[in-house]
């Protein structure tokens, strides 16, 4: 059991000492016991302690029992109070109880009164304690279970055949309206490590729901992310797509800063049902897998303007053989942009290798998270960046030697090794044989 704030306020130190002798006797253990004098010092430290239980006398000096009990109702409403009085001030009693105290104490306070009253107060504050404890699990699980829900329904409006009244169960349950809204998709490159897969999920879902808490948010599925927003009709409708437009550009920004990844945002049109809601979705995969000049986000009305003569592209536009040719083309084109950067970085390798360089000195150099650099490093050469910058070390440390104008000490040091042991060991390890020996034997 748990130990107790007891606040016993009576103006009579005998009336004060005598309950908590009683308390520490027959409850020991239970209670940490405060003491006031009077209604201003009951006031002052209940705010201080914030009892759980309080024993007022209800005729003290100064302000009374009642107006402290008032007061220290208003700032601790789940405090439990028992009123203390004498006979004559029995009345009192009733105004009490109708004031949220939950019991009385006639005085001189009988021993068992006390230990009853107390020990029935204590069992409530156990029994609050434990449903609070499950309330708290209760909504941790239901946390957790949010972005599956989420998620499936978001698959729901991504996919057609979908049964409507499974859909609806879920939107009600989600509290998201099915009658109108948009879809944002954010576009991310191919072939990303599974641990920054949950690290996108997490950055981009984090976002997504601190600028609408009401939105529904998708799992990365083939490196596209949506988010569904309930998107009222009528004249606020351009004002808030342009703040989602705000939004995307914010979301890219933060993605490019925390996770050193680019991406690009696709905002379909307004639609209404989830059939409006499943078009918006396939608008914004097309928009998102368009990049103009320094573009990130693209509204699918974007596109629309830029048709041939002006007009809306045809409803078969949005079927799903478009999506399918969309994600090829983003592939293609991340594959290019990767290879860019794969160029850039072994340039400046190539450059610096014989000073301290580190992988994130060529990560910042790229712009690029150096985890992500790391990965697509070895993906796209075959070998990992230490590795890369040994070879490079050791041919030019080949070539050197060859021309034995050096020492080999003198060599170990050009080509960006300070220690010569280590770097003998490194190049026995390379070429298997000792610089000594690689050198007597004429390369």
């Amino acid at each position: 059991m748990s130990m107790y704030r007891l606040l016993i306020a009576d103006d009579e130190a005998l009336e004060r000492e005598g309950l908590e002798w009683i308390v520490r006797q027959m409850m020991p253990g239970v209670f940490e016991v405060i003491h006031a004098e009077n209604g201003r010092l009951a006031i002052e430290r209940a705010e201080e302690h914030r009892p759980h239980i309080i024993l007022m006398d209800v005729n003290m000096p100064g302000i009374q029992g009642l107006e402290a009990l008032r007061e220290i109702k208003q700032r601790l409403p789940h405090a439990k109070f028992v009123l203390v009085t004498a006979y004559d001030y029995f009345s009192y009693a009733k105004e009490a109880l109708l004031l949220g105290a939950r019991d009385y104490i006639v005085k001189p306070a009988k021993r068992t009164q006390v230990v009853e009253t107390l020990q029935s107060l204590v069992g409530e504050l156990e029994l609050e304690k434990r449903k609070r404890a499950e309330e708290l699990g209760l909504r941790h699980q239901v946390s957790r279970l949010l972005p599956l829900a989420e998620n499936e329904l978001a698959l729901m409006l991504m996919v057609d055949q979908v049964a409507e009244a499974d859909s609806s169960q879920l939107a009600g349950w989600l509290d998201f309206p099915l009658d109108g809204g948009c879809a944002l998709v954010a576009a991310f490159p191919e072939g990303i490590p599974a641990p920054d897969q949950k690290r996108i999920y997490d950055t981009v879902r984090t976002f997504a729901k601190s600028s609408a808490p009401d939105c529904i948010v998708s799992s990365l599925i083939d490196r596209h992310m949506a988010v569904f927003l309930p998107l009222p009709s009528g004249p606020r409708e351009d004002a808030r797509m342009a703040d989602i437009r705000r939004t995307a550009e914010q979301l890219c920004s933060l993605v490019e800063r925390q996770l050193g990844l680019p991406v690009s945002v696709g905002i379909g049109s307004a639609g209404l049902g989830e059939e409006g809601l499943r078009r918006s979705y396939f608008q914004a995969v097309l928009a998102s897998a368009y990049e103009g000049p320094g573009t990130r986000v693209c509204r699918f009305e974007e596109l629309q303007q830029g048709t041939a003569g002006g007009g809306s592209p045809n409803e078969d536009a949005l079927h799903r053989s478009y999506v399918v040719s969309a994600l090829h083309r983003i592939r293609e084109e991340r594959e290019q942009q990767t290879l860019s950067v794969l160029d850039r970085a072994k340039s400046y390798i190539r450059e610096r290798f014989t000073e301290e360089l580190s992988l994130e000195e060529v990560a910042d150099h790229v712009h690029l998270n150096p985890h992500y650099l790391s990965k697509i490093f070895k993906q796209g050469t075959g070998e990992t960046f230490i590795d890369f910058v040994t070879r490079l070390r050791i041919d030019k440390a080949k070539a050197l030697m060859a021309s034995q104008q050096l020492s080999l000490k003198e060599v170990c040091f050009e080509v960006g090794y300070k220690d010569p042991n280590y770097f003998s060991r490194v190049f026995k390890k390379v070429t298997g044989v000792t610089p000594t020996e690689y050198r007597s034997g004429g390369g």
